[in-house]
Formats: C-alpha cells, structure tokens, sequence
C-alpha cells in the first residue's frame, strides 16, 4: 500500500474535457508505484489558477490551449528553453517556485525523428499558437528549411518574423514545394473531426505529414495525406513524448512509454 498523502498534479485549459493526459500520467504514476493524482482542471481564470497551484500545493501542471504564452507572466522563473521560445507547456512547483518550462517542440521533435531526418528539409508549420512557437524553434535548431503557414497573417507573420523564417498565408500554402508538413492547431480535434485546416490537394506521394491533434488518433487531414501516399505521423507521437518529458521533470525518473502509449491508444479505440 502506496504511504502518506498523494502528490497532486493537473492539466490545465479551456476546453480540457477531451484532454487524455490525466489517464497518461495516472497510468505512467501507477506503472512506477508514484503516489500521486493527475485531475484536468478547466478554468477561465489563468492567474487565479496559478495562485491556486501555489497556495495548494500542486507539484506540477501541464498548460494546454488557450493559455500557453500568457501563463509565462504568472511564473516564478523560465528554463531557458521556455524563455527563448516564448511559450510554456509544463510547470514545476520546485518548494513554492513555479517554473516554465516547454516539452512541446522536443516532443514533437522525438516523434518526427522516428520517420524521417530533419536536417535539410523543407518544412511548413501550420498554425501561430503555443504549440507552434515550441515546434518551430525545435525544427529550426534541428536544421529544418522552416516556413509558417496560418489564417491569421498578422499572428503568422509575427511566429514567421520570431523565428526568422518566410510565412505564407494558408491560402497559398497550396503552392509551396515541401518534404514535410507540421499541423499544430486545434481544426480537426474531438469533436470537429470532420474539418482540416488544409486542401487534401495539397499533398503529395513521399511527403511526411504530422499533426499535433491526438483525438482522433487519425485526423480527416491525416486521412486525406494517407490516401495521397504521404507518411503520416499521428499527435499522438506528439503527445506521448512531450508527456514523457513532462514526467521526467516532475519525478526524475525516466517515464515508462510503453504504457503510456497503450493507455492512449485504449482510450482512443473504445
């Protein structure tokens, strides 16, 4: 029997009631013998939330959609990866100091790594939010030829002008030559499965195509890349390994993969 009082951990955002993270990391806390909860907390207050991480003592909590970049501004301090990329995804309670810190570029980094190298590619990131500034710096660390696609040019050109790469509006994107496409924004997520934020003319036999968007599991642009011979990579690649990350800073353990990948799935399957 698990001793003392649980360590309580969290996902918060607006909506979260289709999040998986807390059956990701309850199943992750469970494999490694963790005394310790992870509940998804919805709230439209983001500073009362922080305070409310502090003052009950929350050791660490994911940061989802809407609150990403403006969550910064709440912290104690930033890793220095977090600051540099402007966006926050995890934070850490270190003893009352709430930390920032951003697993959501290398995440999405560790799942594309696995179907192609990206050093040298061509690479259109759709999308301007949290999720992109996190991915967009990652891919052009790693050497990727970085253009930023997005429907609002004003938020697009601004994510294009910070990381130093052309932007063409998602109207155009149709006539952009790449070898790999990163979809970061919510458009084809549970329960708006029937959307995508992209012409399925777009692709093209060999391209690789991913998408942030883990629920479904195999996105309406996922599908359409699929049936035009494009090597597709799922958010829930995404998804688990910026997870694991997240595990890893909470606990300093190493996060177990293989069930936090089957937990996921299930879930998705039912």
């Amino acid at each position: 029997m698990k001793k003392g009082p649980a360590r309580i951990y969290g996902v918060l955002g607006n909506p979260i009631g289709h999040s998986l993270s807390p059956a990701m990391h309850n199943a992750a806390f469970e494999a490694e013998g963790i005394n310790s909860c992870y509940v998804a907390l919805e709230s439209s207050d983001l500073k009362g939330s922080v305070v409310g991480m502090r003052a009950l003592g929350i050791r660490g909590m994911s940061v989802t959609i809407p609150f990403k970049t403006e969550v910064m501004a709440y912290l104690d301090a930033l890793d220095p990866l977090a600051e540099k990329i402007g966006a926050v995804n995890t934070i850490v309670n270190e003893n009352g100091l709430l930390k920032g810190y951003n697993t959501d570029g290398s995440g999405a980094m560790k799942a594309l790594d696995a179907v192609i190298f990206p050093a040298g590619k061509r690479c259109v990131l759709v999308g301007a939010g949290g999720a992109a500034r996190g991915v967009g710096f990652m891919a052009t660390k790693n050497g990727m030829n970085l253009t930023v696609s997005n429907r609002s040019e004003d938020r697009g050109g601004a994510l294009a002008d910070f990381l130093k790469c052309p932007f063409v509006p998602l109207s155009k994107i149709g006539e952009l030559d790449v070898d790999v496409l990163i979809q970061t924004t919510p458009v084809g997520m549970f329960p708006r499965e029937n959307a995508s934020p992209v012409p399925s003319d777009i692709f093209r036999e060999g391209m690789v195509v991913m998408d942030a968007v883990y629920n479904p599991m195999e996105t309406k642009m996922l599908k359409d890349a699929r049936s035009r011979g494009c090597k597709i990579i799922s958010g829930l690649e995404m998804f688990i390994h910026q997870g694991a990350l997240q595990f890893q800073l909470w606990t300093g353990r190493e996060a177990p993969l293989i069930v936090m990948r089957d937990v996921v799935t299930n879930a998705l399957s039912i």
